[in-house]
């Protein structure tokens, strides 16, 4: 390979990992389980269109996000490799990049889809880049302000099919809303040490272990009822309400185990990866019982 096809090949490799590809796969996935459930027909052709759409829509967020965290991402291991803060990027490819990708995903959106799920789409990348970046270094906060994007999908992808916010795609919401609150500070109990260097603050930094603990026992108290509204809405069936039930229990029953013992990162780490099984174990039991309309 010449000198210039590897500088090609690294830039392209680069720009791909802006966009947080691991990250956006996951918010693909629920956009697409938000579009099957969705009682209405959609096109191929317009679901694809769509779920490209939101994915470059994602990945611009997730650009900008790069962009304006390049500097305290130096100090946190999983971060400091990025394309920013290692120095083989200028922030402002990054940042029109970011710009590029937006503007051409939104209207995509709205044309694959509708306008609300573009609106949606634009609130998600606002709310994402000038409310929850920001807020990162200043509030534990932050948390809840970031999860307002971040349940987002699902409900674009009812809405892309519906064109109307109803309470089937608001369950999907709170649902997702939810899930990411044990989901987050899991990550900030057993990456303590890294936030605090990077200057950016989480529950553990702030209320203390003990705290952030007793957190994901509450959030998770309310997230086991709310994964029952799909089945009351008639969205999924009775075997869904069963794994929704042995899922949601496991997972309290991980976090009241944490909480009781007062146990440290590992079992911050368990309960970060069960929350990856959890919501993905929850999405495919969604589908697989999805209630047929008429």
């Amino acid at each position: 390979m010449s000198a210039r096809a590897e500088a090609v090949s690294t830039t392209a490799s680069d720009l791909l990992s802006l966009m947080k590809p691991r990250l956006s796969s996951l918010v693909l996935i629920t956009t697409a389980g938000g579009m099957f459930l969705a009682p209405g027909p959609l096109s191929a052709g317009h679901a694809l269109v769509t779920l490209l759409a939101t994915a470059g829509t994602v990945g611009a967020a997730n650009t900008l996000n790069c962009y304006w965290e390049r500097h305290s991402d130096q100090f946190m291991e999983r971060t400091r490799n990025r394309p920013l803060p290692s120095g083989r990027m200028e922030p402002a490819v990054a940042l029109w990049f970011g710009i590029s990708l937006a503007l051409v995903s939104l209207p995509a959106l709205a044309l694959g889809a509708n306008l609300l799920t573009a609106a949606l789409g634009l609130l998600a990348l606002l709310s994402y880049v000038f409310a929850y970046t920001p807020a990162k270094a200043r509030t534990a906060a932050a948390m809840i302000v970031g999860a307002v994007p971040g349940a987002l999908p699902p409900l674009m992808g009812w809405t892309a099919v519906t064109n109307q916010v109803d309470a089937g795609g608001f369950a999907l919401f709170a649902i997702l809303f939810l899930w990411q609150m044990p989901h987050f500070i899991a990550i900030a109990l057993f990456r303590k040490e890294e936030y605090a260097a990077a200057g950016l603050k989480s529950v553990p930094l702030e209320r203390g272990d003990d705290s952030a603990r007793a957190q994901v026992v509450l959030y998770l108290v309310a997230l086991v009822p709310m994964t029952m509204l799909p089945f009351q809405l008639h969205i999924a069936g009775s075997w869904y309400l069963a794994a929704a039930a042995v899922l949601g229990l496991s997972f309290l029953g991980l976090g009241a185990w944490g909480f009781f013992k007062r146990l440290g990162k590992p079992w911050a780490r368990q309960a970060f990866f069960f929350s990856l099984i959890y919501l993905t174990g929850l999405f495919a039991a969604l589908c697989l019982d999805r209630v047929p309309r008429g």
